[in-house]
């Protein structure tokens, strides 16, 4: 038993051999993510069990309820975890040059790379709405992707006060349109390349950049006669 002070309060930390020391943490936490990631991907959430997380990650299933509370809160991280390269890309669209077009583009883009190199949580995420219904699709939404929509929204938002976007769009719209693109080119690519009028069904890049310049642009000749 080892006391600890943690804003002026003395917190009491029982200490046993599952209990993994500070240095050890970082690492143990990363295994375990990994090892999650690929049996979730490999056998769905159900079939997936702590006992054969904990070996692949080397650790003891005590270890893996050290840093996850449930095999829940354990897959929710492991999606968090994967939606970490989107959040990079949601602020380095904020903070970076150019228009606004031009840095939405390139988040598009990097949001499409994103997704096809993590391509087995992609599969995982489908299968699950798909499988689960609205209660997992709830907790999705709350704890997993809520958060970069939001961020999405607001900087689409930010392009409308800034007059680069049109007031009368939906942006909440918008940011579906750009996601549900982006994941239907992933679910359907194996398709597409085979199709004799598709010329990106191997070029992710000029997939995005032809989706992008309809989004911005439209297919009308002149929108606002019609």
């Amino acid at each position: 038993m080892t006391n600890r002070s943690v804003g002026g309060s003395i917190v009491h930390m029982q200490v046993t051999e599952n209990t993994p020391e500070p240095g050890d943490a970082a690492s143990s936490v990363e295994r375990i993510l990994q090892a999650a990631e690929a049996l979730f991907s490999e056998q769905g959430f159900d079939a997936a069990s702590i006992s054969a997380i904990a070996e692949r990650a080397g650790v003891s299933k005590a270890n893996i309820f050290h840093h996850f509370s449930s095999k829940n809160a354990l897959y929710l991280a492991v999606l968090q975890d994967a939606c970490k390269e989107s959040r990079k890309q949601l602020a380095c669209m904020e903070n970076s040059e150019g228009t606004f077009a031009e840095r939405l583009a390139k988040y598009a883009a990097g949001h499409l790379q994103a997704i096809l190199e993590r391509e087995d949580v992609a599969r995982l995420i489908l299968r699950d709405l798909l499988e689960s219904g609205t209660e997992r699709g709830k907790e999705l939404a709350e704890q997993v992707f809520g958060q970069n929509f939001s961020a999405l929204v607001a900087l689409l938002q930010e392009g409308q006060r800034q007059g680069e976007l049109r007031a009368d769009v939906d942006v909440s719209t918008v940011a579906v349109m750009l996601i549900a693109a982006n994941v239907y080119y992933f679910h359907s690519r194996g398709v597409l390349r085979h199709m004799p009028q598709v010329d990106f069904g191997d070029d992710p890049q000029r997939y995005s950049a032809n989706m992008m310049h309809l989004m911005l642009h439209g297919i009308l000749t002149n929108p606002q006669e019609k």
